[in-house]
């Protein structure tokens, strides 16, 4: 069993409007992102134990660019715009759009993409939409289920086999999944576990 990886320092390196300004791709990178308001800035600061690393906006669709963190001094933590609803122009929101799917395509060094999903929402288009990219492109993702304390356990049970089942009319194979809770810190240790177990593969096979 691997050990709860230990975070000792996390440092951010920049904000990236264009590819051009992205640090080198020479760590291994994990990317989050998920429609409007579905909680990607307090997992963020969850999974690191900082409480204000990324900010926490009460207007969906905050993140406009792409912001790293290195963490250890060993791998990046990707804060990528979100996609679906935001209170701005369709020009913008095109922009974004356009960032996401470059940097998704073009970054020879990303690991893996966590894909947030709101546990109390059922599955919605754009998310479907973005999965397939992910799929027909072959990127690696992992789904996350967050906001998860606000259901009981038997209502958070069913959300999730019924979004399985939906995904499962498209794909062969689930990919890795994960509930979690910026609340309660549910998942931290599982997430963070993958990605330890994910860096130490790469490291073997790089």
């Amino acid at each position: 069993m691997t050990k709860e990886m230990i975070i000792h320092s996390i440092r951010f390196t920049g904000s990236s409007a264009d590819l051009a300004h992205l640090p080198p791709p020479d760590k291994p990178e994990y990317a989050f992102t998920g429609r409007s308001n579905v909680g990607k800035s307090s997992l963020i600061n969850m999974l690191t134990g900082r409480k204000k690393l990324a900010r926490i906006s009460s207007t969906p669709g905050k993140t406009r660019i792409i912001n790293h963190y290195l963490v250890n001094e060993q791998w990046y933590l990707v804060d990528l715009p979100g996609y679906g609803y935001a209170k701005t122009s369709k020009t913008n929101r095109t922009e974004w759009n356009m960032l996401l799917k470059q940097y998704l395509l073009k970054r020879p060094n990303l690991l893996s993409v966590f894909v947030l999903i709101d546990s109390r929402i059922p599955p919605q288009k754009n998310d479907l939409d973005f999965l397939e990219f992910l799929g027909m492109n072959q990127i690696p993702f992992c789904l996350v289920f967050t906001k998860t304390d606000k259901l009981s356990s038997q209502k958070l049970k069913i959300a999730i086999q019924e979004y399985k089942k939906g995904l499962l009319l498209v794909w062969e194979t689930l990919p890795p999944w994960f509930v979690t809770s910026s609340v309660t810190r549910t998942g931290r240790e599982e997430i963070l576990g993958f990605i330890d177990e994910t860096n130490r593969f790469d490291h073997q096979n790089g």
